[in-house]
């Protein structure tokens, strides 16, 4: 892909052509203009792994753990190196452009993004965002930070306005922003599908000009989010260059109208097709070739550092009597809905088909001396498991038969256009064509069941279109005639309509699904109006929970040591709707209490996007947390739970005790179209601290194999910079990592301010015995500023300072080090 001289070819171009630049194609492709050698530029989701072009029978890719777990690292080397492989994902599938990272802020637990994000705390998020733009820039491929800003909730997210104070805004939802723009000058932002105090912020003058572009200095492609464009007027002029996805309902004919009517500038439509032109030119660096073929990037290169992402993420939240890391040649008992089932994403955009995945079961087996005993416990799903899997195709592979016609199922004899042969029965088919197709089509579904053993089996069907559900020609599910507007395939889907039959084992049962696409739907759905549709079928066994955690509880009572495989899953993670509660489903609560109390050698892997609720912890005494941990999220596990690999992370979350202590609690979801940001500056930690309320975990907090001191702080300054100084040594016997977090409290400041602030952090590792001085230099205006809405600039006061040096944020006179430098002279501030 050559490079051309922007105002050269701008200067050529028609009006007409100018406007066919600012918007997509179609969901993944910007515009091409062959004749003045423009390619079209492929874009990508996105924040934990490339995707590629396709939701629906994509080709598969390298998952990385999710945003949350990405921010528990506190490792800025290994996020670059991160960055990188995503760049070399990026260009495997033919895309020079990647959807991500995410860096919205967590207000509250319950977020359905959450997951994707890095941090509650801005510098957290920046910094380590920072470091994931520069890897994958280094490659030539281009990173899009995302969402600018405030896109901090799902529910009504593309109405919902967002009322927050400047100074909250700019402490705590621009700072992640602003650190990226300073340190990595990501090529491309990305607009949020919120309204931030009244106007939405793809067509906010004042964010993307004034603070952006203006204040900032940022030089670069604003791009909408998919679908959160909503006018054409007031986002042209705001600086909004490229409406996604396409073809276009806002662009087009509608500026040529607004030109005309000189509602828009022929020097405004200058400037944003300069900025398309910038950015394809950005592209080339790439080196990917126009329309490029799909490929994989699956290698052992590639499953070594996903692995090491996965076991470096996991936060040891507990460890009594030192049970862990376990003992390999001990009976062992795994129990839970996560162990058989690889829980590697969350759901949305950021889901992805992985090269493979490695359940926690498969980990954990590889490493015992004999084979573990096994049983669920209890089902964690929110919705059905997917059927795919435990369907035959007419070849007797596993899997599905799937048929596209043009025709209803009433039309005798109709033409099949196209068939093809999955196994995974979650169809999100807004990116599938054929050429032959109508925009209206239908499909059928189609596999053999066989039952493995007697019971009542449940089967479950969710559509964004019509479909009824057929077992032995019989109709068993109907999800055309009535249908109740649901929560997945963000926000499109019908709920899950549900079906119980007997089942005997052995015996085989035909299972045949009659599809009609999006546009007969009976429903109207607010987040997407696209065509194609989804379909969703699972099904699962129906359980006796009660029986099944006595069964577990007997079991629990035979063996050495019980790993319980428990947390949530892309069911309940995912875009589109945010959770309802911070308590795990149904009945895991229980299951976990009750074995925990028959066996003392119980162990909980967590695994979770965002907090959860664990009144159990008392009687558990050895936690992991392990997120949504990528591909090789069960070989993470594994590592960490038989110390091949010491943890080293900390949670880049608070975890409360109940939902209704988390500051947001009050005001979080959007109310008569707005929600009020309430908890102002006082998100985290930085709440819990100033009400003095108690959490289940602090932010910061995880523990080691091995034990660290730290000492000797020494701390000298200029007016650039605070040059910090401490000595960090492992005092016990096994190498390992720690992470030495800096945090910054004004003695005596003009208005309230948090009881202190994160603005630094540094990972060391360590052999046992070892000694390191580590020296991080904190900024010295970002270290000590607030916004001053009065002056509407930030304000580094007069004042007394006190750099608090420890390994968590609930720091005592105990476990940390402090020491006092002075600003001797107010001073304000803007730009970088």
């Amino acid at each position: 892909m050559a490079t051309f001289d922007v105002e050269e070819v701008l200067s050529k171009l028609t009006v007409r052509e100018k406007i066919d630049l600012l918007a997509g194609i179609d969901n993944w492709h910007t515009a091409p203009i062959p004749e003045h050698g423009i390619p079209s530029i492929r874009v990508s989701d996105g924040p934990n792994g490339i995707r590629g072009t396709r939701f629906f029978n994509g080709s598969p890719a390298a998952c990385f753990p999710c945003g949350t777990a990405m921010g528990a690292t506190f490792d800025k080397a290994l996020l670059h190196e991160a960055g990188v492989l995503m760049g070399k994902e990026s260009k495997a599938k033919g895309a020079s452009v990647i959807l991500g990272p995410t860096i919205n802020m967590h207000r509250a637990p319950l977020g359905g993004r959450g997951f994707e994000s890095i941090s509650e705390d801005p510098v957290l998020a920046g910094l380590g965002a920072a470091e994931i733009v520069k890897g994958i820039e280094s490659t030539g491929v281009v990173a899009t930070i995302k969402h600018f800003v405030c896109n901090d909730q799902e529910h009504e997210r593309q109405a919902v306005d967002s009322i927050v104070t400047q100074r909250a805004l700019r402490e705590i939802y621009l700072l992640p922003f602003q650190l990226v723009v300073r340190d990595s000058r990501p090529s491309a932002f990305m607009t949020s599908y919120n309204k931030v105090n009244g106007k939405h912020v793809s067509e906010s003058l004042s964010m993307i000009q004034t603070i952006l572009r203006g204040e900032w200095g940022w030089e670069g492609l604003v791009m909408s989010d998919w679908f959160g464009t909503y006018s054409t007027v007031d986002a042209v002029n705001a600086g909004l260059d490229l409406e996604m996805p396409g073809p276009t309902k806002w662009r087009g004919a509608l500026v040529r109208s607004a030109i005309a009517a000189n509602n828009i500038s022929l020097h405004t439509l200058d400037a944003r097709a300069r900025e398309v032109l910038k950015f394809v030119n950005r592209c080339a660096q790439a080196g990917v070739e126009e329309n490029a073929i799909e490929r994989t990037n699956d290698t052992p290169e590639t499953a070594k550092l996903l692995r090491k992402l996965a076991a470096d993420s996991i936060v040891l939240m507990k460890n009594e009597r030192h049970l862990l890391p376990l003992k390999k040649d001990k009976s062992t008992l795994i129990v839970g809905p996560n162990a058989k089932t690889a829980t590697y994403c969350g759901g949305g955009s950021a889901s992805l088909p992985a090269y493979y995945a490695i359940t926690p079961f498969d980990g954990i087996s590889s490493k015992l001396k004999q084979e573990p005993a096994y049983t669920v416990g209890c089902y964690g799903h929110k919705e059905l498991p997917l059927l795919g899997a435990q369907l035959k195709n007419a070849e007797g592979k596993p899997g599905i038969d799937m048929r596209f016609y043009n025709e209803p199922p009433t039309v005798k004899n109709r033409q099949v256009i196209d068939q093809l042969s999955i196994v995974r029965t979650d169809m999100f088919l807004v990116d599938y064509s054929h050429p032959l197709l109508n925009e209206e089509f239908y499909a059928t579904v189609e596999g053999t069941f066989t039952a493995e053993e007697d019971g009542d089996y449940e089967f479950g069907l969710i559509v964004w279109g019509k479909g009824n559900l057929y077992v032995d020609g019989k109709l068993v599910i109907d999800n055309s005639t009535k249908q109740t507007q649901g929560t997945t395939f963000f926000g499109s889907g019908t709920i899950e309509e549900k079906a119980t039959m007997p089942i005997k084992e052995g015996q085989s049962y035909h299972v045949l699904l009659e599809y009609s696409s999006s546009s007969t739907s009976t429903l109207k759905p607010e987040v997407l109006a696209s065509r194609g549709g989804a379909i969703r079928l699972g099904g699962a066994m129906v359980l006796d929970p009660k029986a099944e955690i006595k069964k577990a509880v007997a079991l629990a009572g035979e063996f050495d040591q019980v790993i319980i495989c428990a947390g949530l899953n892309s069911d309940w993670e995912g875009e589109g709707s945010d959770r309802e509660t911070m308590a795990l489903p149904d009945y895991m609560d229980e299951l976990i209490s009750s074995i925990a109390s028959e066996n003392p050698n119980t162990i909980v892997v967590m695994q979770s996007g965002t907090p959860v609720e664990m009144p159990w912890l008392e009687r558990v005494p050895a936690l992991i947390h392990a997120w949504f941990g990528g591909n090789e999220t069960g070989n993470g596990i594994a590592d960490v739970l038989f110390g091949d690999v010491n943890p080293s992370a900390k949670l880049p979350l608070t975890f409360p005790i109940r939902l209704q202590h988390n500051p947001a609690y009050l005001n979080y979801r959007s109310e008569r179209g707005r929600v009020l940001y309430g908890e102002d500056v006082y998100i985290g930690y930085r709440w819990y601290e100033a009400i003095e309320q108690a959490v289940l975990f602090p932010f910061g907090h995880g523990l080691s194999y091995t034990s660290f001191s730290i000492s000797s702080l020494s701390i000298t300054t200029d007016k650039e910079q605070i040059t910090t100084r401490v000595s960090v040594k492992n005092t016990g016997n096994v190498a390992g990592a720690e992470v030495v977090q800096y945090y910054i409290a004004q003695a005596n400041p003009s208005i309230r301010r948090a009881v202190k602030e994160l603005k630094g952090y540094s990972k060391v590792y360590l052999q046992p015995g070892e000694e390191k001085t580590v020296e991080v230099n904190l900024n010295k205006k970002y270290a000590t500023s607030f916004w001053d809405e009065g002056r509407n600039a930030w304000i580094s006061e007069k004042d007394t300072y006190c750099v608090i040096v420890g390994t968590t944020s609930a720091t005592t006179d105990n476990n940390s080090l402090r020491a006092s430098f002075d600003v001797e002279k107010t001073e304000w501030w803007t730009g970088l």
